[in-house]
């Protein structure tokens, strides 16, 4: 097993090394340049977008565009909000933040081209339902001679949604509810699987409704209780910015129990932290976006940018900056304990109850999200009749992955993180002419 251990260790290394962020990075820019900054210069007209989208039933497609977003950002906005966050402060200093911000401009760009690519070469199963994504992008828009790069896509992704979309998230509940509430950790994995398996078993449609309404409603509750601490760190905030913008460039000295970080780790863990958090370029979300209710891949993909955004600007600017303003980050404290300390300090009482919750709530969204992708991998893999197979499955895993230690686990499942980005970006940067083409001509037909 240490064997086993050091080789995975070894392989997550390379491929969260610097050369995937720099792939991850330099595809965004490429498709940023390429698209002519369009992601950022019409962020208004996505959100009139996502409005007009939440109902979308004239159009061809399972769930409205609205609901493909949330079911996204289900999977999206979870522990790497709070929990990644901080690790990315604690690691990399405040300047992190600045460098995450960085990775959602360009993300944006991404995430956009993935769903453009969804939707065009999105196919109907044997039930006549839309399923798309990275492997089948790859396939019907690359050709069979690359098919077996969408087959090593779907591998990776339906054996990561048992770690980061499934286990881990589990455990992340059990250990908040543990400490908080005192709550068994048996008692949280039986009572997620039989919640979780209520949704995950009906299948896309009402996984998609759970997270229409879920989804909002707990994104809204977390950024109002992130922004009532930075109205009582109010004063500190210019300071924060300030420390941010700075240490993105300059290294930023130890102090208390913050044992101090080079710009290079900055880079490195806002860009890490980043991706984990939005995951543009994991390829993931566009399968979400493959089942939207549209005729125009442009429309849609528009639509699916704005979940970097949300996640990454707006979720993860609010956690970071309350923990900037607490001045908790040089106290040594990392991840979740280290939002929720930050927390406390401005809340004290509800603080550490708030980061528990939302966590909890969080993971569980996470795991409705990543059990849809995880059983579309499959599918592709194995056929439609698998599908059922694994949520089944996937939901009995729940209670193992919260009573269990992760350890290698988590290794394992972020290491398939990044390797199914491999083949998603080589897509991209393929059908990059088409994905311009298709924009120009959208934007042609569309001019006010």
């Amino acid at each position: 097993m240490d064997v086993l251990h050091g080789i995975i260790t070894s392989i997550n290394g390379v491929v969260w090394g610097p050369l995937m962020l720099v792939l991850l990075l330099g595809t965004g820019l490429y498709l940023q340049i390429g698209l002519r900054g369009m992601p950022i210069r019409n962020l208004g007209r996505a959100f009139a977008m996502l409005w007009q989208g939440r109902s979308g039933e004239r159009d061809s497609g399972e769930i409205s565009s609205f609901n493909a977003l949330m079911t996204s950002l289900s999977a999206t906005i979870g522990t790497g909000n709070i929990a990644g966050v901080a690790t990315a402060i604690a690691l990399g200093g405040p300047g992190a933040v600045f460098w995450m911000w960085l990775t959602a401009l360009v993300g944006m760009a991404t995430k956009y081209a993935e769903a453009v690519c969804a939707v065009r070469f999105r196919e109907r199963d044997d039930g006549g339902n839309y399923v798309g994504g990275p492997m089948y992008y790859i396939r019907n828009g690359l050709g069979q001679r690359f098919a077996w790069l969408g087959a090593l896509f779907a591998l990776f992704g339906a054996l990561a949604a048992f770690g980061i979309g499934n286990t881990v998230q589990a455990n992340s509940v059990a250990d908040a509810l543990a400490t908080s509430f005192s709550i068994p950790a048996w008692l949280t994995g039986l009572v997620i699987m039989v919640l979780a398996g209520a949704v995950i078993l009906g299948g896309i449609k009402r996984i998609s409704s759970v997270a229409g309404r879920l989804v909002p409603l707990m994104a809204i509750a977390y950024l109002l209780a992130g922004i009532v601490v930075l109205v009582i760190n109010s004063a500190a905030i210019p300071e924060a910015l300030r420390l941010i913008v700075v240490h993105a460039f300059t290294p930023v000295s130890a102090a208390g129990g913050f044992a101090g970080a080079a710009v290079a780790a900055a880079i490195r863990f806002g860009v890490a932290r980043g991706v984990f958090s939005n995951e543009a370029g994991l390829g993931s979300a566009p399968i979400a976006h493959a089942a939207a209710q549209t005729d125009s891949p442009v429309r849609q993909g528009m639509i699916a940018m704005l979940g970097t955004f949300i996640d990454t600007i707006i979720v993860c600017t609010i956690a970071a900056l309350a923990i900037i303003t607490s001045g908790q980050w040089i106290e040594g404290e990392s991840g979740a304990a280290l939002t929720a300390l930050s927390f406390r300090t401005a809340l004290p009482g509800p603080g550490d109850y708030i980061v528990a919750l939302a966590l909890a709530i969080f993971a569980f969204t996470t795991i409705l999200g990543w059990s849809y992708y995880g059983e579309r991998c499959f599918q592709y893999l194995f056929g439609p009749r698998a599908a059922r197979f694994y949520r089944i499955v996937f939901v009995l895993m729940i209670p193992v992955g919260a009573v269990s230690q992760l350890d290698f686990i988590w290794l394992l499942a972020d290491t398939f993180n990044a390797l199914m980005a491999i083949p998603n970006l080589i897509a991209l940067a393929l059908l990059s002419p088409l994905i311009f083409r298709l924009t120009r001509e959208y934007f042609i037909l569309n001019q006010r």
